[in-house]
């Protein structure tokens, strides 16, 4: 049977981030363009971004760029310190350890915080508006 070690996971995970990394920037780019159609296409077209479901979408685009930084910095630790290349497993684990954590408290900020959910009573929110 075959298993995932260390390794290809990091191998995928770093290649997964970055489609993700790039794709949001291509979503961003286009956005953008709304602001040559004028003011209201523009604010239209960010309209998606008090929705509860692109909140989650950005949880997941902050765990997409942190785990790229970082994994990205082991793979240059490992290409130019020759020593390194017997840390690389623990290294990954450091990583990934640093993203969790991380991410548990960007989770809390944007999600546990964020007084919009559709379940919420929203009336008087401000921000929810």
């Amino acid at each position: 049977m075959y298993q995932l070690k260390e390794g290809q996971l990091a191998y995928i995970f770093h290649r997964v981030s970055g489609v993700a990394v790039i794709l949001f920037l291509f979503v961003h780019i286009v956005e953008n363009f709304f602001l040559l159609m004028g003011e209201e296409a523009y604010n239209k077209a960010i309209g998606i971004y008090h929705t509860w479901y692109f909140r989650i979408g950005e949880v997941a685009l902050i765990a997409a760029v942190l785990y790229h930084a970082l994994n990205g910095t082991r793979i240059v630790i490992v290409d130019f310190w020759s020593q390194s290349t017997k840390y690389q497993k623990q290294m990954w684990y450091v990583v990934m350890g640093i993203t969790i954590v991380i991410m548990l408290w960007v989770a809390k900020i944007l999600l546990i915080d964020y007084p919009c959910w559709f379940w919420m009573d929203t009336q008087g929110v401000e921000a929810c508006k």
